[in-house]
C-alpha cells in the first residue's frame, strides 16, 4: 500500500465517520422520545384511573371541574401521544439514511463508483429528517408545556375552593432578582 493510498483510505474513513455524529444525535434524541413516549402512556393510564375513580351522576363543581380537567388533559395527550410516535419514527428513518451515507461513502470510494451524489444525498436525507423530527420535538414540548399550565390552574382554583384565606402568590420581580 502506496502513501497515496493510505491517505485516501484516512479521507473514506473520514468521510463514513462524519455521518456517526449525527447519527449518535438521532439515537439520543430517539431514546430521549421513547421515554417521552412511556410518561405520556403512563400520564394517560394515570388520567384514567383518576375518571374511573370520579363518582357516577355527581355534578358538584369540584366533579365537574375534575372531569374538564381530564378530559382536556386526555386530548392533549392524544395530540403528544401521536405526535411522539411519528417522531420517533422520523429519527429512526433519519439513523437509517445517515448509515446508508456512510455505508454509500464506503462502497463509492473501494469501488471507484461514479455516483458519489448517493452518499451526499443519503447524508442531506438524513441530516434534513433530523432536523424535521428536531422541529417535531419542539412542538410536542410546548404541547407538555400547555398541559401542566391547565393542571397548574386547576390546583389553583382546588386551592382557592378549599380555603377561605385568599392566595397570596410570591412573585420575584422582573429579571428573577431579588428574594420571594
Amino acid at each position: 500500500m502506496t502513501a497515496i493510498d493510505f491517505l485516501g483510505a484516512g479521507e473514506i474513513l473520514g468521510a463514513m465517520i462524519t455521518p456517526a455524529l449525527l447519527i449518535s444525535a438521532s439515537g439520543t434524541l430517539a431514546l430521549s422520545t421513547a421515554n417521552r413516549l412511556g410518561r405520556v402512556v403512563d400520564r394517560i393510564r394515570a388520567l384514567n384511573d383518576m375518571a374511573e375513580g370520579l363518582p357516577d351522576g355527581v355534578v358538584t363543581d369540584e366533579v365537574v371541574d375534575k372531569r374538564a380537567l381530564i378530559a382536556d388533559q386526555i386530548g392533549w395527550h392524544t395530540l403528544r401521544l401521536r405526535l411522539l410516535q411519528r417522531t420517533i419514527v422520523t429519527l429512526y428513518v433519519a439513523i437509517g439514511l445517515l448509515v446508508g451515507a456512510s455505508l454509500t461513502v464506503g462502497l463509492s470510494a473501494s469501488t471507484k463508483w461514479a455516483l458519489g451524489w448517493v452518499p451526499v444525498l443519503f447524508g442531506l436525507s438524513g441530516a434534513f429528517a433530523l432536523l424535521f423530527a428536531a422541529g417535531m420535538l419542539i412542538r410536542e414540548s410546548r404541547f407538555a408545556v400547555r398541559g401542566a399550565e391547565v393542571e397548574i390552574e386547576y390546583v389553583r382554583k382546588v386551592v382557592a375552593r378549599k380555603t377561605t384565606v385568599p392566595l397570596v402568590r410570591h412573585e420575584k420581580p422582573e429579571g428573577g432578582l431579588g428574594e420571594g
